[in-house]
């Protein structure tokens, strides 16, 4: 496989989208759909946005929030919403109009949420340890409830083909819960609190953060298969939704890891100027998203070019104000 990063020393300048005042913690992108693809970002200002997958232009921002939003999830059409709160909700929105479509109270902070790509089911994960399953086709459903956790809940994944939910809190594990018998079916230890998840578009592969370390785990049976450590503390990971062989990881350091599980680490992105929170491919692979504590979402080419008309030196001096590409 030939990898879709760059190889060479050509310095890329990501598109930087402005918006948001305080730091951007979560981001998702939507399927392809035929009016192309978005994503939407979650900041602790408060202020959920969606934009144009490819241009990262604005599209708008969902208002009435009252606390900071954790976490942000869009269906597979780009048409529904789901956003996580520090005032206690978790809101369902219109992703055409804005509009808010209903409200979830919770009894404490909602740090993460998912739904599922048909937009009819929603996970929450909270501080009061509870993790909650909604049917957004009936608002007036009670909530299925996973009760296990002995901390809060940061981390939420649905695993949609087998009807399954994991997540994690501060314990340094993984939980698998099974939706059909609301239990619990596994616990997995990992070496520090796993701070995201993310299944392979193409593979049964689990890649997760916690600590140091990206790992890949068999998500047939959730045994470790790859473990690398970054040496950085790292808080996210995106896997190529084409190529199982390529991943992002981002995290204190400020920079952004270009990995080949083959080659190792093959460069570096840096242009955040704080640590990356998140980091998810673009549903066609061409490009990925990175949100950080500097306030910005930076969009970067998986192989850019350089326009031939840029010189050299115009490059390095662009690269040098916003973002530049070193290899190992």
């Amino acid at each position: 496989d030939t990898s879709p990063f760059l190889m060479s020393q050509t310095r890329q300048v990501p598109l930087c989208c402005p918006g948001h005042s305080r730091p951007v913690v979560f981001l998702e992108y939507s399927g392809i759909t035929p009016d192309g693809y978005f994503f939407v970002s979650a900041c602790k200002d408060g202020k959920p946005m969606i934009r144009e997958g490819l241009t990262g232009d604005w599209i708008g921002t969902f208002e009435g929030h009252k606390g900071a939003v954790w976490g942000c999830s869009i269906d597979a059409k780009g048409l529904k919403v789901a956003t996580a709160s520090g005032d206690f909700t978790a809101k369902i929105w219109d992703a055409i109009t804005g509009d808010e479509k209903h409200s979830y109270t919770h009894p404490h902070i909602v740090r993460s949420v998912q739904m599922s790509k048909d937009g009819k089911i929603m996970v929450t994960g909270c501080n009061d340890k509870i993790i909650r399953l909604f049917n957004l086709e009936n608002f007036n459903n009670p909530p299925l409830e996973f009760v296990g956790h002995t901390t809060a809940v940061r981390v939420i994944l649905l695993d949609e083909p087998n009807q399954k939910i994991l997540s994690s809190g501060e314990d340094k594990s993984f939980r698998i819960w099974n939706c059909l018998t609301q239990s619990l079916e596994k616990e997995v230890a990992t070496v520090a609190s796993v701070t995201s998840m993310e299944f392979s578009k193409i593979q049964p592969i689990l890649a997760l953060t916690c600590g140091t370390f990206v790992q890949l785990w068999d998500a047939n049976n959730y045994t470790l298969t790859t473990s690398i450590d970054i040496k950085t503390p790292v808080e996210s990971v995106a896997l190529h939704p084409t190529n199982p062989k390529f991943l992002v990881a981002g995290g204190e350091d400020m920079w952004l890891h270009l990995y080949d599980l083959d080659n190792g680490e093959i460069g570096v992105l840096k242009g955040h100027f704080g640590p990356v929170h998140c980091i998810r491919f673009a549903p066609d692979g061409e490009s990925f998203s990175s949100g950080s504590e500097d306030g910005t979402i930076r969009i970067w080419q998986t192989n850019p070019r350089i326009n031939e008309e840029t010189t050299k030196e115009e490059a390095f001096q662009q690269t040098n104000q916003v973002g530049e590409v070193e290899t190992s």
